[in-house]
């Protein structure tokens, strides 16, 4: 049995986060670590707490991952990611497209996959369905609501006309919302999240959208005794060439990455780009032989731009690609 600390975000007001395409009539349902990693850590410049040369506060974090939550005194049911790997076994074809778009698994469902233990034995787990989410709890058929309302861009000139647009915004049903792990020492984050959950999370924390209020608990997650697979909780980066192909060698590797960059968002650089890097998505399945114990492996890089002809900006731009594995056996 391996413990971890969980950070569970009750959200207060309305939630949009942004996906690569700025398209805001879609917002996405979950928040990527590097993308909290690096709110916490601009909390704490804006606070003046000294951040470490390096960049890394002290701990691993994972990604946000959807919770439900009937109320304060409730049980939580934490959901984790399918492995990309992994496909649910299907006995009867009439229950192919419900199958086909589970995308989260509750701890039990989680547990069980990454023991290599067989999923849908029989029919009465089709019940478990909630539209992308399998779980052995009872839970709302929606709880994650999405409503997409009119906004206008109104020019500061006052000489161009009103432009339309819609806006998508998340709710989170009951006490329900987004919660991540975290191994390692805690004491930077937490002094960050105290600003952030005020700041918010996400586009339009200028009228209080993405605000939260947060608390820890504890998640006992039962991990097979060995395996030759890992999967990731978090958007990972490996140290280097040789770390990559030794983790994609081997059987039963699966993965899928995301570019990761965006516009710098800290005076006087506003209108200047961070450099790109691709980062491989939690869920991603990679070989490493006889892991016993989840771990965490990967590193930060800088993207501060190397512009010709532009001065270079004062400080790093850290994108956090350290990871939470837990082994996974087939």
């Amino acid at each position: 049995m391996s413990s971890f600390t969980v950070y569970k975000l009750h959200f207060t007001s309305p939630l949009h986060i942004g996906d690569n395409r700025l398209d805001y009539s879609v917002s996405m349902k979950t928040i990527q670590s590097d993308t909290l990693y690096a709110a916490v850590t601009s909390c704490l410049a804006m606070l003046g707490i000294p951040i470490p040369e390096s960049g890394d506060l002290g701990c691993t974090i994972s990604s946000l991952f959807p919770f439900y939550q009937k109320d304060r005194q409730a049980e939580a049911v934490y959901f984790f990611p399918k492995p990309l790997k992994n496909t649910l076994p299907l006995d009867d074809i009439r229950y192919a497209k419900k199958i086909k778009k589970v995308a989260w698994l509750d701890r039990n469902y989680f547990e069980r996959m990454i023991q290599g233990k067989a999923l849908l034995g029989d029919k009465s787990v089709i019940d478990d369905l909630r539209d992308e989410f399998l779980a052995s709890q009872p839970i709302p058929e929606k709880f994650i609501v999405s409503e997409v309302l009119p906004r206008v861009t109104v020019s500061r000139t006052g000489e161009e006309d009103a432009v339309p647009f819609y806006m998508d915004r998340v709710y989170y049903r009951d006490y329900s919302g987004l919660y991540f792990l975290a191994q390692g020492d805690t004491s930077l984050l937490d002094k960050g999240l105290e600003l952030l959950q005020h700041q918010g999370l996400g586009t339009d924390r200028n009228v209080g959208n993405g605000s939260f209020i947060y608390e820890t608990d504890t998640l006992e997650l039962e991990c097979p005794d060995s395996a030759d697979n890992v999967v990731a909780l978090s958007l990972f980066i490996p140290e280097n060439k040789e770390e990559l192909a030794q983790m994609i060698g081997g059987e039963n590797v699966a993965y899928d990455f995301v570019r990761r960059g965006g516009w710098i968002t800290t005076p006087p650089n506003l209108t200047m780009r961070k450099n790109v890097i691709y980062a491989f998505t939690p869920a991603s399945v990679f070989h490493k032989e006889g892991t016993v114990v989840p771990f965490c492996k990967g590193t930060l890089v800088d993207l501060n731009p190397h512009v010709k002809g532009l001065d270079r900006v004062e400080h790093p731009i850290w994108r956090n690609g350290k990871a939470i594995f837990v082994p996974i056996r087939f």
